[in-house]
């Protein structure tokens, strides 16, 4: 069992080649018990591989990985014992319908029958598919069937849980309700790692954040200590005319500025925050007037996990976001 320092989750070095691909290049994370862990990447940067190899479905080329105390490759059934798994692939049946899929798994986590009837009530009723009643589960919708998978993962009440973009294909309502079952299960102890596009999903639920790209963890920390090492706030302008754009962006050439000529945005990267970040908007203004340049409207926006992403992986953001300023 986990002692009473070490992590919940705990990998080292895990490296793993398709071929002459490196899906995973000396990757390492950990998980402190009873919090959420949010994986974070582009498409491809071995955000599910890592998550197959902690949940002992692929054998690591090297380095080790722990997880509730047991090492994957070592004592891979007790590792099983002790998760829940929501992968990108259903793990459904489809000729059986809801209840009798979460009945098949209560029974094969060897539940007694009251604890499979009463959790599987209560799961039906949160993710609202107690009005398909006994339908066949290949009648159902796809975010009906991603809902019942979820549900599934969430049966034996896993001390560590692994959810591999468990929100893909639901509808607002019911990723609100998942988060809030994320948050219940938490506080109740348990251990969440959670690979997700959505970054406000990761800046809403993790408390630690790791960021993997091209198979290596370039980033790991709390939201709040990425955004501060590596984002950065950001004023979005509007000018009132095209010609104005280009007097705003002559006028601010001193500071990290990306403009959309086509929808008279103007972005501008700062630092400061609270009197600081006042203090340089009452400059852009300043210089703004100073050059004869109109702006018709602006807003200001704190750093999130969406420019953290985008510094780490490189990848560039679209200045037409500036288009939405109010």
């Amino acid at each position: 069992m986990t002692g009473g320092n070490e992590p919940a989750i705990a990998a080292a070095g895990l490296t793993k080649r398709y071929a002459k691909t490196a899906a995973l290049c000396d990757a390492s994370l950990q998980a402190r018990a009873g919090t959420v862990t949010a994986l974070l990447g582009p498409n491809g940067a071995g955000k599910t591989t890592m998550i197959r190899i902690l949940s002992t479905l692929l054998r690591p080329d090297a380095g080790t990985a722990r997880v509730g105390g047991y090492d994957v490759a070592r004592d891979p059934e007790r590792v099983r014992a002790r998760i829940g798994l929501a992968g990108q692939s259903l793990s459904v049946d489809g000729k059986l319908s809801g209840p009798e899929n979460l009945a098949m798994f209560g029974r094969l986590h060897r539940l007694a029958w009251p604890v499979v009837r009463e959790r599987s009530a209560r799961l039906l009723e949160v993710f609202d598919l107690g009005g398909a009643g006994r339908k066949a589960v290949r009648a159902y919708s796809g975010g009906m069937r991603r809902k019942l998978d979820l549900a599934l993962s969430l049966m034996a009440e896993p001390p560590i849980l692994f959810l591999d973009e468990p929100t893909t294909g639901l509808d607002p309502a019911s990723r609100h309700a998942l988060w809030d079952i994320i948050r219940g299960l938490v506080g109740r102890g348990t251990t969440v790692l959670l690979t997700t596009q959505n970054l406000g999903e990761a800046d809403a639920l993790a408390g630690s954040v790791v960021f993997i790209d091209a198979g290596r963890v370039v980033a790991a920390g709390t939201p709040a200590e990425l955004k501060a090492r590596t984002g950065q706030a950001q004023f979005d302008l509007i000018a009132a005319t095209s010609a104005d754009v280009i007097r705003l962006t002559a006028a601010l050439g001193g500071l990290a500025v990306v403009t959309d000529q086509a929808r008279r945005a103007v972005r501008v990267a700062v630092q400061g925050t609270g009197l600081d970040g006042i203090r340089e908007l009452h400059a852009i203004t300043g210089a703004a007037a100073a050059a004869g340049a109109g702006i018709e409207r602006f807003s200001h926006r704190e750093a999130d996990l969406d420019d953290v992403y985008f510094q780490l992986t490189g990848h560039a953001r679209a200045a037409g976001a500036a288009g939405d300023a109010a």
